[in-house]
């Protein structure tokens, strides 16, 4: 599986990555000081890929 990448939002020291695979959204909230990332989350939506790819749902 590959993604794409749809947006990069920079807000001074937060950024925002929104990303497509499959069709379905994920985000990425990045904090960065001084280069490095402090803190990272990421969130998709489990329950559609499941469903999507015929998998068990848990």
């Amino acid at each position: 599986m590959a993604c794409i990448v749809e947006n990069i939002f920079e807000d001074e020291e937060w950024l925002l990555w929104m990303e497509r695979l499959k069709g379905l959204r994920s985000y990425g909230f990045f904090h960065v000081v001084n280069g490095k990332i402090i803190l990272q989350r990421g969130y998709w939506d489990k329950l559609s890929f499941l469903k999507q790819e015929g998998l068990p749902i848990e």
